[in-house]
């Protein structure tokens, strides 16, 4: 199992939400934002934070990622910003110029690749002299933290234990992110914990049939549809609340200077 990227049904599977203010408030206070003039988004998925720098106030975004299906569903997502731009690519091989960027972000993307190293050699080349780099992912321990109200995604593991080497299999520990960036000379490296609100539910109903959708959530394409439906119920049991859910997950942001 696990999500198909490239196809077609998947398009919009990264769309469907904004970023939220806590993000933004984030990258407000970790970068000078208004001094990038242009940004790129590797592993742009739908372009949702393609938007946010732009309404960050950057003057061009560049959205790059590996699946067309994707991109397509990224360019209706962005249609209404002329500031908006999409190239077909790989984190390990954009094909973009070097030293063309004041700032590189790289969200949810390390945990779906293999080659870190390459990866963020490509970003010090992309990246102008004093740009900086962003990464978010979770680390294995943002990701195995509790089951609540608003951590739900620690309910996936307390039901399926089978996930958690799927999971952390897949996360990279904090210091190795760390080490990789200093390696290919990076510098002023900071790392920060925020927990991102996801989203934001009007009742138990709408967060449940989100989930019934595996929407932007690579890890329940490891389930088949008995298994999420088991999931599904046992997430319906465990919230107390049945009204405005407040969903969050932790993240680990890495920010660097090239």
């Amino acid at each position: 199992m696990g999500i198909d990227f490239h196809s077609k049904k998947n398009s919009i599977t990264y769309t469907t939400r904004n970023a939220d203010k806590t993000w933004m408030e984030a990258i407000k206070n970790l970068i000078p934002i208004e001094n990038v003039s242009n940004a790129l988004d590797i592993g742009c998925g739908g372009g949702i934070y393609s938007k946010a720098l732009a309404d960050l106030g950057v003057d061009h975004v560049t959205g790059v990622d590996f699946s067309e299906a994707i991109l397509d569903g990224a360019k209706e997502n962005c249609k209404a910003y002329k500031n908006i731009s999409f190239e077909h690519g790989n984190a390990f091989e954009t094909g973009l110029d070097s030293n063309n960027y004041d700032l590189l972000l790289e969200r949810a993307l390390i945990h779906h690749i293999k080659g870190l190293n390459s990866c963020v050699k490509e970003g010090f080349r992309l990246l102008n002299e004093g740009g900086f780099y962003i990464i978010q992912d979770r680390t294995p321990e943002d990701c195995l933290l509790k089951g609540d109200n608003s951590h739900i995604r620690g309910y996936f593991f307390e039901l399926f234990p089978k996930l958690i080497e799927k999971e952390t299999s897949r996360r990279h520990k904090s210091q190795l992110v760390v080490e990789m960036l200093e390696q290919v000379g990076f510098k002023n490296i900071e790392e920060i914990k925020l927990w991102e609100t996801r989203n934001v539910y009007d009742n138990k109903e709408q967060l449940l049939n989100d989930l019934s959708q595996r929407t932007g959530r690579s890890i329940l394409h490891e389930l088949d549809d008995k298994e999420l439906k088991l999931l599904i119920n046992h997430i319906d049991k465990s919230l107390e609340n049945n009204s405005n859910i407040v969903e969050k997950d932790r993240w680990t942001i890495w920010k660097a200077l090239k």
